[in-house]
């Protein structure tokens, strides 16, 4: 995402601030994306970025209510981990027996922790290792943690855990996930076209493009099955929620068109985002490489020539007339006297 939305805007991903108030904004709420939707039903900003647009990381957000970066790499930390944050940091801060400052969340902190407490380096990187691999503690290393006042809560945490992230790793996805935030907020338009060429087989055109209502009308739809809901459309949810938040912020779809879109990636055309070929119903990515690249080589006379040079067979021909691509075209190039 990171190449394309470079490809696109020409903004080079290494000179985007990665600090910004306004971008920061839509981990929090949606404030950074100037909605214009005034019966918007969603919270969130962080949709479609990495690390943060998940159901289970939006709720962290909501429990966290982050404001710096140092907060967001903690919360990549810890939605990394296993048994780090469900049953464990998160009761400790909802409940208020610590905070997120002080909440374990990288491998990391355990050893800075242990030893701003006393421990030997050593002893502290040696607990850090065996917590981090779900290990626990062994009495003597648990006796030397109250030896030098470590809290109850914090030795209890420690055993707990099964798997941590690094906090390298956790800054580096944080890092990436700031720098798609930038563009998303500033450059909304390239941003999703980027989005859904990345998400394109989940995209149901014949839904999607026929606006806001009809998205929210399918979100609705899928949730309403709840477990008996397919695989596929769980998978379609989190590209319909985008779609919604995309004309929340008024912006629109434009259909495929010859001349115009591209094989495979969405672009963008006179503000409104742009389908290719591979969007439309039962042209696969062979066959709209195919269909682009005859139209490339010289522009398409009938719909006669598309089936002949851009190998697209009669079912095909529907779906692409159903969706206006053909518009315009005569079917055959012979002339009826009759």
């Amino acid at each position: 995402m990171i190449r394309s939305l470079q490809d696109m805007t020409g903004i080079d991903p290494l000179k985007v601030p990665v600090k910004d108030d306004k971008v920061m904004t839509i981990f929090n709420g949606t404030e950074g994306l100037d909605i214009k939707d005034p019966d918007y039903k969603f919270t969130h900003g962080s949709y479609a970025i990495h690390e943060f647009g998940t159901p289970f990381v939006r709720q962290m957000l909501d429990d966290i209510q982050p404001t710096s970066i140092e907060e967001l790499v903690r919360i990549s930390g810890l939605s990394h981990g296993t048994d780090v944050w469900l049953g464990n940091a998160q009761d400790l801060i909802v409940n208020g027996i610590t905070t997120m400052k002080e909440a374990i969340a990288t491998r990391d902190d355990i050893m800075n922790y242990l030893r701003k407490h006393g421990l030997p380096n050593g002893d502290a990187f040696t607990i850090m290792e065996k917590v981090r691999k779900g290990r626990g503690l062994t009495e003597e290393q648990e006796a030397l943690m109250v030896e030098h006042d470590v809290p109850d809560w914090y030795i209890d945490s420690c055993k707990k855990i099964k798997y941590m992230f690094p906090r390298a790793h956790a800054v580096a996805y944080v890092l990436m996930s700031m720098r798609e935030a930038y563009y998303k907020v500033y450059y909304p338009a390239e941003f999703y076209a980027v989005y859904f060429t990345t998400k394109v087989a989940n995209f149901d055109e014949k839904v999607i493009l026929k606006g806001q209502q009809a998205v929210w009308d399918r979100i609705e739809e899928i949730k309403a099955k709840d477990k008996d809901a397919s695989k596929k459309e769980e998978a379609d949810i989190t590209v319909l929620e985008v779609a919604y938040e995309m004309y929340a912020r008024g912006y629109e779809f434009a259909p495929a068109r010859l001349g115009l879109s591209d094989a495979t990636k969405f672009g963008v055309h006179d503000g409104k985002v742009i389908l290719p070929f591979v969007a439309i119903s039962g042209m696969g990515e062979g066959a709209a490489r195919a269909f682009a690249k005859g139209y490339e080589e010289r522009p398409y006379e009938t719909v006669e020539d598309i089936m002949d040079r851009g190998k697209v067979n009669k079912t095909v021909i529907e779906e692409l007339r159903a969706h206006g691509v053909l518009e315009g075209l005569p079917e055959t190039a012979q002339i009826s006297f009759f």
